[in-house]
């Protein structure tokens, strides 16, 4: 007689559990019904699988033998479920993400190669806005997720019902003129002239900051939102400026400037937001998201 695979699980409770009853709590039955089926397997195999004795139950050899099979089938179901399960996880979806040029140059597009690879079936549609238009646009459901900038000393947490994730702590840098003397030390800026930062960036702030260290008003001069505006304005000799690293990757330094790495001048954190609902993030998000990570974490940053 052939032996139905399904007995093996009373015989693998009562193994594991130590006993009838401690079985049948385990499985949420009768005991008398643990009892049933351990009869007619062992009337099926022809042998006596548990060895029963004052002190409780034990497996006898061919129980031994039965039991291993039934852990064995156990581990092959559960595989076998992972599998089915992973054929109904291909994420999909579209998301908008909003980010400014510097993100999009460093993290966004080289996530986009990566992502497809990876979830085929996520769609980015990648748009340019200035962050605090971003915000609004995430506020609003226009944007699913945005990079945002900030000092790395101003603790900005996220608002309710919003979500921030570290992507990376980069140094600012000083560009200067090549037609000045190279500052050596933070006090040697205590009397340069800047070319100003639009007010309430990342880059406002850590001049804001470093202003209150050297104990100085900044004097100021133009105004920018674009980092290759100010390398420009550098370059024309306007006056120095305190860019982050991103801002002079891949050989984006034009004639006539020279970047300065000097201790104390902080670093500017790039966050990505998304909202956090119940019902949000979704898995695209989260897939988009987790992708920009991986990207940030390899980054070298000159």
């Amino acid at each position: 007689m052939a032996t139905d695979p399904r007995r093996l699980a009373f015989l693998l409770a009562v193994h594991r559990a130590g006993g009838v009853l401690a079985a049948a709590d385990l499985l949420h039955v009768t005991p008398s019904a643990v009892s049933q089926q351990i009869a007619r397997l062992e009337a099926e195999e022809g042998y006596a699988v548990l060895d029963r004795g004052p002190r409780g139950v034990t497996l006898t050899a061919a129980g031994r033998v039965l039991a291993d099979a039934a852990e064995r089938i156990e581990a092959e179901l559960l595989e076998a479920r992972q599998a089915i399960a992973a054929l109904g996880e291909g994420v999909t979806g579209q998301v908008k993400l909003g980010a400014f040029q510097t993100a999009i140059r460093a993290v966004v597009a080289p996530t986009l190669a990566a992502l497809a690879e990876r979830h085929p079936g996520v769609e980015v549609d990648v748009r340019e806005h200035e962050p605090a238009e971003a915000v609004r646009m995430l506020r609003a459901g226009d944007l699913d997720v945005v990079l945002l900038e900030r000092d790395v000393d101003v603790d900005a947490p996220a608002p309710r019902g919003a979500h921030d994730v570290p992507l990376l702590d980069e140094p600012w840098r000083l560009v200067v003129p090549t037609s000045m003397p190279t500052p050596e030390r933070i006090d040697d800026l205590r009397d340069v002239t800047w070319i100003g930062p639009e007010a309430g960036t990342a880059a406002d702030r850590a001049l804001r900051r470093l202003s209150r260290a050297l104990g100085a008003t900044p004097t100021t001069r133009h105004a920018y939102f674009d980092f290759d505006t100010a390398l420009a304005l550098v370059a024309a000799g306007q006056g120095v400026a305190m860019l982050p690293s991103l801002a002079l990757q891949g050989g984006d330094v034009p004639d006539g400037v020279e970047v300065v790495g000097l201790p104390g001048l902080g670093s500017r954190r790039l966050v990505v937001r998304h909202r956090a609902t119940r019902h949000e993030p979704s898995r695209a998000v989260r897939a988009v998201v987790d992708a920009m990570v991986d990207v940030a974490r390899d980054l070298e940053l000159a």
